[in-house]
C-alpha cells in the first residue's frame, strides 16, 4: 500500500484541531502529522481543500443498513452491505448488533463476524448481542420469547467468543449475582440495558464489572425523586459509559442535554441503533412479523413503539451539535474516541495518532460525509 499524504486540511486528531496540516498515511496506517511546508515528496498526494479530517465513526449499535437486517441475515454478506451503508454517514468501525434470538441465530451472526473480522470486512471490530438475557417487561421490540435465562450454556459460550470485542447488554436483575463478574473477567464487555433493576441492584452490577449502558433512558427503569432506578445509577457513576441515540425522538433535547451535563466526562457514547432503512431506498421492513415504518429518522411500529432509529453516525453528530449544546470537536469525540475507549480499542482506534489504524473521515463545511479512510483505504461518497 502506497503512501498518502492527505494535504491542506483542518485536521481534528481527537484531541486538538489543527488548521493547515497534513496527515501521512503509511501502509494502513498513520505516520504523522505534517506542518505545512514540511510535506514528505514520496506520497501520493490527495487535496481535502480545507475540509476537516476527523476520526472515523465508531458506532456500538447497529441492527441493520443497506436494507439487511443482522438476525434476518447472520452473514458476512450481509454484515458487508451494512458496512457500506453506515461508512457513507462516517461509520468506519462498529459493532453490528443482534436483538434477542434463538441460539442458532446466534451462533451464526458470532461466526459471520468472526469471518469479517479474519480480514474480510476490517470495519467490524466485534459484536453486540443486545439480548436475549434481558426483562420483559422492558422489552420494547424484541420478541419476549426468545428470551431466556443466563445459564452454564450460555456462558460457556460467551465466555468462549474469538470475535473481537464482545459487548453484551443484559438485565442485572435477572442473571445470578457472580454472572456479571464471571463474564467480565472471560472478557466480555457487559452493559445494562432493557432492565428493571433498581439503583442498589444496578450499583452492585457495577461493582461486579459492568461498564456501561445501552441506549440510556430507553427501555430501563427511570430516574425518580425517591428511586433513582438505573438510569439514576448510570449518570451517578463516574466510571462507565452510556450510550445514546440521538435522533430527537428517543431522548427529549432537554433530556439529552440534562444527561451530557450530568454525566462524567468522555463518558457519553453517541449511537444510531440503526435499523435496514438507512441507506436504503426502503423506508419499511419486517421485524418479529410486525411492519415497521422509518419516517424522521426513528422507526416505529403501526402502535408508535420505537424500533430502532433511521440515522447514521454522522446524523447524530449533526444532531448533538443543533439541540445538544455541544462544540463540532466534543461531538465527533462522542462519536469515536470515547466509543473507542469503552471498547478498550483507544490505543488504535478514534483518535489521528501516529501508529494507529488509518480510520478517518473527510467532512465539508456543513459536516457531511465527503470521503472516508478505513484501514488507510479510501472510499468518496457518491
Amino acid at each position: 500500500m502506497s503512501r498518502q499524504l492527505l494535504a491542506n486540511a483542518r485536521l481534528f486528531d481527537g484531541d486538538t484541531l489543527h488548521d493547515d496540516r497534513s496527515l501521512l498515511i503509511d501502509n494502513g496506517r498513520i505516520a504523522g502529522i505534517v506542518p505545512a511546508g514540511q510535506e514528505p515528496q514520496d506520497a501520493s498526494v490527495v487535496d481535502i481543500g480545507g475540509h476537516w479530517l476527523a476520526p472515523g465513526l465508531i458506532d456500538l449499535q447497529v441492527n441493520g443498513g443497506g436494507g439487511v437486517l443482522f438476525n434476518d441475515t447472520p452473514t458476512v454478506e450481509a454484515l458487508q452491505a451494512m458496512v457500506a451503508a453506515h461508512r457513507a454517514y462516517g461509520t468506519t468501525a462498529c459493532l453490528p448488533t443482534l436483538i434477542s434470538d434463538n441460539a442458532n441465530v446466534m451462533r451464526q451472526g458470532i461466526n459471520a463476524v468472526a469471518e469479517c473480522i479474519a480480514g474480510r470486512c476490517p470495519a467490524v471490530v466485534g459484536i453486540h448481542l443486545e439480548g436475549p438475557h434481558l426483562n420483559a417487561d422492558y422489552r420494547g421490540v424484541h420478541d419476549a420469547s426468545k428470551m431466556r435465562p443466563l445459564d452454564d450454556e450460555a456462558m460457556v459460550l460467551l465466555s468462549s467468543l474469538d470475535c473481537g470485542r464482545t459487548l453484551i447488554t443484559v438485565a442485572p436483575e435477572t442473571i445470578p449475582g457472580d454472572t456479571i463478574r464471571r463474564l467480565c473477567e472471560a472478557g466480555v464487555i457487559a452493559f445494562g440495558g432493557h432492565s428493571a433493576a433498581t439503583y442498589e441492584e444496578t450499583q452492585a452490577a457495577l461493582a461486579a464489572g459492568l461498564s456501561g449502558f445501552t441506549h440510556l433512558f430507553n427501555a430501563m427503569s427511570p430516574l425518580t425523586s425517591r428511586a433513582p432506578g438505573m438510569v439514576g445509577a448510570a449518570l451517578d457513576d463516574a466510571s462507565s459509559y452510556v450510550g445514546i441515540i440521538a435522533d430527537g425522538h428517543h431522548i427529549h433535547p432537554a433530556t439529552l442535554r440534562i444527561a451530557i451535563r450530568a454525566k462524567a466526562h468522555g463518558r457519553v457514547c453517541l449511537v444510531t441503533d440503526a435499523m435496514p432503512t438507512v441507506g436504503s431506498m426502503d423506508k419499511t421492513f419486517m421485524l418479529n412479523g410486525a411492519k415497521i415504518s422509518a419516517t424522521g429518522g426513528r422507526c416505529i411500529t403501526a402502535n408508535g413503539t420505537l424500533a430502532g432509529s433511521d440515522i447514521g453516525m454522522i446524523d447524530a453528530v449533526q444532531n448533538v451539535v443543533e439541540f445538544g449544546g455541544v462544540d463540532r470537536c466534543e461531538a465527533l469525540r462522542m462519536a469515536s474516541a470515547y466509543p473507542a475507549a469503552a471498547l478498550g480499542l483507544d490505543d488504535r482506534l478514534g483518535y489521528l495518532r501516529p501508529g494507529y489504524r488509518a480510520d478517518l473521515i473527510e467532512l465539508d463545511d456543513d459536516f457531511r460525509v465527503v470521503r472516508s479512510w478505513v484501514q488507510g483505504e479510501m472510499e468518496a461518497n457518491t
